[in-house]
């Protein structure tokens, strides 16, 4: 069922979301990144809402065939080119992979070759940029907003049809979801793993591609951006290329442990999933660099170390934090975390057969220090972003404050469900580690 307050929230979202987007990057696009000024224009009278709409740039079929070019190239990566990267790159999880089990019982099978198609996009770009010049690398930039809409269409589409494939041919009608509210339906989506043919699978592909594929692309176009306007790139861009860039690698590098997380193993794909990684993720995610380019930020050599610090530590415990859980998991417990036998809870809980199950849940290492530490690292190195642009602007703190709302939301929705999984036995594991985040403190 679903509660007055979800419904509230998606109808927000539905009607808000969007308009945040557009909101962010006309500020940029028409004062200079200031969230302030268009409101203080409008209410003083001397801007009318007509007066910016008529100012933003509108969808061009230059824009349409970029966009229509960058999705069915990442398309035929993704499906027709099998993973070759696990052959030669020692630890690296490639190839054909198993999803987790499904709540109808279906273990689905993957392609993961997404390291691959960031290599061969990011070789493609740099051969262009450096002895083909078909195009310039400040293109992204160039069609930013006309390239909005054409996001914003395709997020709708896929949205609409996953909802519409649900209803009338699912790939899997025991793993749909129908709650009977047609806006929560539309959000979250009916179809735990919408499908087309065997390989393509909805959730996968627009979580990772083409996305998070085109994050450190277009951060690239940003700084080629700054170089042909000011005439250098500032040490506060090449941070923000180096410390995405590497949060990007480790999405692809570790693609396969991805199908072991919430996204896949827990989420339908809907609105939220459709339009947020076609939209919402590139176009908010990346506001450190489009906001340097208008305010281009020289860090001092010591600032500049210290955010590099701040991040790649923030990197460190978000990877070694998801890395003890994953060895813990797979040796059930017969490992060594920091030198010694980890420590955890026994638990159990019922399935909707009445099966007995058993599980374990570690309460050493990172996770003795608090039940989501990899969070915490992830919101040091969100932190880390958006201290490259320095503090005269609000904008690009978006980020840190968006993530701190989405993981902390993450760790109520996921310890509920934990709650309702395990029941006393998670007030026992709750006692041991009292803390969500913060050691200490949260």
């Amino acid at each position: 069922e679903v509660d007055w307050f979800s419904l509230a929230s998606i109808i927000f979202l539905l009607m808000f979301a969007p308009l945040i987007v557009y909101y962010f990057i006309m500020s940029c696009d028409q004062y200079q990144c200031s969230l302030i000024d268009p409101v203080i224009d409008v209410l003083t009278g001397n801007e009318h809402l007509s007066d910016i709409w008529n100012k933003t740039p509108t969808l061009t079929y230059r824009a349409a065939g970029i966009y229509t070019l960058w999705v069915a190239f990442q398309v035929v990566l993704y499906v027709c080119i099998p993973d070759f990267c696990h052959k030669f790159l020692p630890g690296y999880v490639g190839g054909v992979q198993e999803g987790a089990v499904t709540p109808a019982g279906v273990v689905n099978k993957y392609e993961i070759n997404g390291l691959q198609a960031w290599i061969i996009t990011h070789v493609l770009w740099f051969a262009n940029a450096y002895y083909f010049h078909c195009f310039s690398p400040t293109i992204i930039f160039d069609n930013w907003i006309p390239l909005l809409w054409c996001a914003n269409i395709l997020g709708y589409a896929v949205s609409t049809f996953a909802m519409i494939k649900g209803y009338f041919f699912p790939t899997n009608a025991k793993d749909c979801k129908f709650t009977g509210n047609f806006f929560y339906d539309y959000m979250m989506g009916i179809e735990f793993n919408p499908r087309i043919g065997k390989w393509f699978d909805f959730k996968l592909f627009f979580n990772g591609r083409p996305g998070i594929v085109a994050w450190t692309l277009i951060n690239l176009s940003y700084a080629a951006k700054q170089q042909e306007l000011y005439g250098q790139v500032t040490n506060s861009m090449i941070l923000v290329n180096v410390l995405q860039g590497v949060y990007v690698l480790d999405f692809f590098w570790n693609e396969a442990w991805y199908l072991k997380t919430i996204d896949i193993c827990h989420d339908h794909f809907g609105w939220y999933l459709g339009w947020g990684d076609c939209v919402w993720l590139p176009y908010l995610y990346t506001l450190q660099g489009l906001y340097l380019v208008y305010h281009p930020v020289q860090l001092c050599t010591a600032n500049a170390i210290g955010i590099l610090m701040l991040g790649l530590i923030g990197y460190y415990i978000f990877r070694m934090t998801n890395h003890q859980k994953d060895l813990f998991r797979r040796t059930n417990g017969n490992c060594r975390i920091w030198g010694k036998k980890p420590e955890y809870i026994e638990c159990s809980y019922m399935s909707v057969d009445g099966t007995k199950y058993y599980s374990k849940l570690m309460t050493s290492g990172f996770w003795g220090w608090a039940r989501h530490f990899n969070y915490t690292g992830d919101l040091m190195g969100s932190l880390a972003y958006c201290l490259t642009c320095g503090f005269d602007h609000i904008l690009p703190y978006f980020y840190v404050v968006y993530m701190t709302i989405l993981l902390t939301h993450r760790c109520i929705r996921d310890e509920h469900r934990c709650f309702s999984k395990y029941g006393k036995d998670w007030k026992r594991y709750t006692a041991a580690v009292p803390y969500r985040l913060v050691p200490g403190i949260f």
